[in-house]
């Protein structure tokens, strides 16, 4: 990664990492959040700003080198999601010149739900909610000029432990298939496509389908395994195991692997490793 400015709009976890990799590389951040942030840090730079409803927008930059759209909404409802992954979006766009985009989406924009293997060019007709909104917003951002999308699948790490916690509790796992990318891989896969150059996408010319990559370990594992395995690990007796049939999705992360990432924790059992308390 060459030194230059990355905005980042949505200083959480994720994109606090990602701005921390650029920071290390010798590049600047300014980053984007709806509260006063107090933490100074070398070469990076935060503005208060509310994409949702757009007060603060004249204090983003006009040109920056790259921008990672990471933002979550404070409340889970429809109006919410729109306000600020459409309207926020389109409000940055507007106001900012920037050769690469990358809009984190998530892998809510399928409806498969039988156990089939989902890739980039599967159908996205989810029909709740948020899978509706966020496939609109990538259509928003796809057809902007250096823009890529990044569909995570379940986010998990440190502080993010509720299927963990599920298993404590014993609560029977279901027959479906789950998918998990650690907080970790998530930050390495939005580094690297923030910094490989448009060459490097395969197919490019084929359409805005090679634009989207999946981010998701190498293992979609049933969540009944899953947290089956967290028990034996913690050495808790056995929960009663879900029934009937296998439903959920398994996602593939062929293509951002041929692009050079490679994941630090490939499947639940590396991921959880460091998050578990193992048993005597």
């Amino acid at each position: 990664m060459t030194a230059s400015t990355l905005l980042v709009a949505g200083l959480g976890d994720l994109g606090a990492r990602v701005a921390a990799a650029r920071i290390a590389a010798g590049g600047d951040v300014v980053g984007l959040r709806r509260r006063e942030h107090r933490q100074p840090a070398p070469r990076l730079h935060t503005e208060r700003v509310d994409l949702s409803t757009g007060e603060g927008i004249a204090r983003v930059p006009r040109r920056v080198d790259a921008v990672l759209f990471c933002v979550a909404p404070e409340v889970r409802d429809e109006a919410a999601y729109r306000a600020l992954y459409l309207d926020g979006l389109r409000r940055l766009l507007d106001r900012v010149e920037a050769p690469r985009w990358l809009f984190v989406s998530s892998t809510a924009v399928y409806a498969q739900d039988a156990g089939e293997w989902v890739d980039e060019d599967s159908a996205t007709e989810a029909d709740a909610f948020n899978g509706r909104v966020l496939r609109e917003a990538e259509r928003e951002l796809l057809g902007h000029a250096g823009g890529y999308v990044l569909r995570l699948s379940g986010l998990y790490g440190p502080g993010r432990e509720a299927l963990l916690q599920r298993a404590r509790e014993g609560r029977a796992g279901a027959r479906r298939w789950s998918n998990r990318i650690h907080i970790e891989d998530a930050a390495t896969a939005a580094t690297l496509l923030l910094a490989l150059p448009d060459a490097a996408f395969p197919l490019r010319d084929a359409g805005t389908a090679t634009r989207i990559l999946l981010g998701n370990d190498d293992a979609p594992a049933l969540e009944c395994d899953v947290q089956a395995w967290l028990r034996e690990r913690e050495g808790l007796l056995p929960a009663a195991a879900g029934d009937g049939p296998e439903s959920g999705r398994r996602v593939c992360n062929a293509r951002l692997r041929a692009l050079g990432w490679t994941p630090a924790f490939p499947d639940f059992r590396a991921g959880y490793a460091m998050l578990t308390r193992p048993g005597v």
